[in-house]
């Protein structure tokens, strides 16, 4: 599905010290090659996929150093230099006085076939924002976005090329983001005047923006949403959650606001007075989180993810991701919070409906007491089980599902359903088991709510007490 259209491995190869260059060649899998360290005073290292790589024994000097800058273009003001007609980006570390100590050598490629999983999102005018972890993909595939956008969908595209990494340096673009135009940056300062200047100035039908990351930009992001141009960008995070939570990054996808409840309120929606609300509509309709060239989580709904979030309640995401035969594969699961990893599958029996039988909990890392006494007093129908083989649910924590545990691989392998609690605490317990077993029997749920109304006003659901009789007639 994915083909590599071209990396000019040989370019950059080229520009690195023959001590350096020719070790590198030898190697097996060096079409694998992600990045070459150069680092004053240190032996030369090559890093691939999963491993790193000692080139030679012998130290990099000021020489070395000097060999590569020699034979690259201009360093601009973010310490990034590249190779003409090529992808490759040179990164240097300075030291206090300006002299280049270091350099990070990163290999640029050219890849068909990784925007597949997205591409109806992309053809479909929503503005698409990027995220990921640094090196995951996100500028691969906005490159690619930008090809598909200008060459099939025959839309008038501007890439704004900040480091030149998306299209690679010089004057003349890289074919790889096809006829697409692209507006370089003097300064990553500029980068939030440059997409102003590109929507007044050239009448473009989408903008694409590589790492967004100012409040300048985002709000520059904003403007250009408003006036009706797709904008398709990138920005580092994980997932959605570490957005909302970045100060200078939540107003893409809404901003939040402190609000005050009143006590009723705040006692029906089991929270505290003070909430975080969304703020306003998001500058993008739809996120996609990047977990490697293969896989993405999309959630389609920013409003609906983020308010979920805010409010703790499950957030339904999309797993995309391609199989063993190249075949794009789609599955919606839901998340207590939002996050990178599947927790809830459709194929779950449940989703609202009233179940005569309990739904069987297998719990694993999860407080197994606490959890009893939770389902117990919430009269939820679940039943904890020891067998594994037999559950209908794999219930276990954030921190014990990215271990990747024997027990979880194991239920993986068998196929069950996994719902991952972001903490061992009651609350996230309780919101657990009314998602996957909300069915209550009408004298189950008299029952519960006569308990309620018989709660100490403020008193938190462990803490129960009859009133007294002027209590109630109050009440």
């Amino acid at each position: 599905m994915r083909q590599v259209v071209a990396d000019n491995l040989d370019a950059l190869l080229d520009v690195l010290p023959p001590h350096v260059r020719e070790p590198l060649r030898e190697q097996a899998q060096v079409d694998d090659l992600l990045e070459v360290v150069v680092d004053l005073g240190s032996p030369p290292e090559a890093r691939f996929p999963g491993r790193e790589v000692l080139i030679s024994c012998k130290e990099v000097d000021q020489s070395d150093i000097a060999f590569v800058v020699e034979r690259i273009g201009e360093f601009t003001t973010d310490n990034r230099a590249g190779i003409e007609r090529t992808l490759h980006r040179v990164s240097a570390i300075r030291n206090r006085r300006g002299t280049i100590v270091g350099l990070t050598c990163r290999v640029g490629r050219a890849v068909f076939g990784m925007v597949d999983m997205i591409s109806d999102l992309i053809e479909s005018g929503q503005n698409i924002l990027l995220l990921g972890r640094p090196g995951v993909g996100k500028t691969t595939m906005l490159r690619e976005s930008a090809r598909v956008l200008a060459d099939t969908a025959r839309k008038r595209v501007i890439v704004i090329d900040t480091s030149n990494e998306i299209a690679g340096d010089g004057d003349i673009p890289h074919p790889a983001i096809g006829h697409a135009r692209r507006m370089q940056v003097p300064s990553p300062e500029q980068q939030h005047a440059v997409m102003i200047e590109a929507v007044e100035n050239h009448m473009p039908e989408v903008i694409v923006i590589d790492e967004i990351g100012t409040e300048l930009e985002a709000q520059a992001a904003r403007t250009i949403a408003e006036r009706g141009v797709q904008l398709i960008g990138t920005a580092h995070g994980n997932n959605l959650e570490n957005l909302i939570l970045n100060p200078t990054l939540s107003d893409l996808v809404g901003g939040t606001q402190s609000v005050t409840l009143g006590d009723d309120e705040a006692r029906r929606r089991h929270t505290q007075k003070s909430i975080l609300e969304r703020k306003a509509p998001p500058t993008f309709d739809v996120v996609v989180e990047i977990m490697d060239f293969y896989r993405v989580s999309v959630h389609t709904d920013v409003e609906e993810a983020v308010d979920g979030i805010l409010t703790r309640s499950p957030v339904r995401t999309e797993l995309r991701w391609v199989d063993d035969s190249d075949e794009i594969r789609r599955e919606s699961t839901f998340s207590s919070q939002s996050g990178t990893e599947p927790v809830l599958r459709d194929e779950m029996p449940h989703t609202g409906i009233l179940r005569d039988t309990a739904v069987k909990v297998f719990p694993f890392g999860v407080n197994r007491t606490r959890l009893e006494s939770v389902a117990k007093r919430e009269r939820t129908n679940v039943q904890i089980v020891d067998d594994l083989d037999g559950s209908d649910l794999f219930l276990t924590t954030r921190t014990h599902y990215r271990r990747k545990a024997q027990r979880v691989r194991d239920a993986e392998a068998l196929g069950i359903p996994i719902y991952a609690l972001k903490g061992n605490d009651v609350h996230q317990m309780r919101q657990c088991l009314h998602t996957i077993a909300p069915g209550l029997s009408r004298s189950a749920y008299v029952h519960q709510l006569q308990e309620l109304l018989n709660d100490d006003r403020g008193r938190g659901d462990g803490d129960r007490r009859p009133r007294t009789k002027s209590s109630r007639r109050s009440a």
